[in-house]
């Protein structure tokens, strides 16, 4: 099988696709789609935990 191939299985077919060494699973080859949506929620779990952050700030600051 040729790499070309399996990103076709990826991008095409939706698949996902771990990529092991020794055994174990070093990487992942999915769609751009899905790392895309990935990392909206990612962006989306920052926001959260820095609107939660403000809200939880004081204002209280300790000088060194």
């Amino acid at each position: 099988m040729y790499i070309s191939d399996t990103i076709n299985r990826a991008a095409y077919g939706h698949e996902r696709i771990s990529i092991t060494r020794r055994g174990k699973r070093a990487a992942v080859l999915i769609r751009a789609e899905d790392l895309k949506r990935l990392e909206l929620l990612e962006d989306e779990a920052d926001l959260g935990a820095l609107q939660a952050a403000k809200a939880e700030d004081d204002g209280t600051r300790i000088g060194l």
